[in-house]
């Protein structure tokens, strides 16, 4: 078996993650929602996905309360096969719970996709857990010449961001990054 040469990286960057204090990580996700809404993101009525935080992630229930309130539907991720390392994104129900794969949609059906991340640099590399579910799901974005939808934006903590972060050939770059201190722009069809 390889060894992830990025696994030390990893590690350092989620214990970095994960010691962000509770008020200074709900001070984050204020200023990752504002960050967000001075971007004109969401925008009404669009198809959202969204991850449930763990692991000290960002929590990006915030930024899905104003996207509900403007009419958004939202998604979550769901892994549909761990050996194959697919995922599809099911509609929440208005109980906040997944509703039945059945309804899942395609990745290109969405407009916007909030992305936790591990690790980020500016020009939109992003650094994740290394099972490549994000990558491969959102693959048919490196052949395309214009970007339209739907936007990767990345959200993280400042602490989590690298100088340069090499950037592997099967990696998606992120359209943009939003972090505590303010917003990173990534790809550039």
């Amino acid at each position: 078996m390889i060894e992830d040469p990025r696994a030390g990286l990893r590690s350092r960057l989620r214990a970095a993650r994960r010691a962000v204090g509770t008020e200074e990580r709900l001070a984050a996700a204020r200023a990752i929602d504002a960050t967000l809404a001075n971007l004109g993101l969401p925008r009404p009525r669009t198809r959202i996905s969204a991850y449930r935080a763990m692991d000290g992630e960002i929590d990006p229930s915030i930024v899905l309360h104003r996207a509900l309130a403007r009419g958004c539907d939202l998604h979550l991720p769901v892994i549909t096969s761990r050996r194959s390392r697919r995922m599809r994104f099911v509609p929440l129900t208005g109980a906040g719970e997944p509703a039945a794969p059945a309804a899942a949609i395609a990745a290109r059906w969405l407009d916007l996709v909030l992305v936790p991340l591990v690790g980020f640099d500016a020009a939109g590399n992003r650094l994740g857990m290394g099972a490549g579910y994000y990558d491969r799901q959102f693959s048919f974005l490196r052949h395309r010449r214009a970007w339209h939808r739907p936007l990767l934006v990345g959200l993280a903590f400042e602490c989590q961001r690298l100088e340069r972060l090499p950037a592997e050939p099967h990696d998606v770059p992120l359209w943009g990054i939003v972090t505590e201190r303010g917003f990173y722009r990534g790809f550039r069809p």
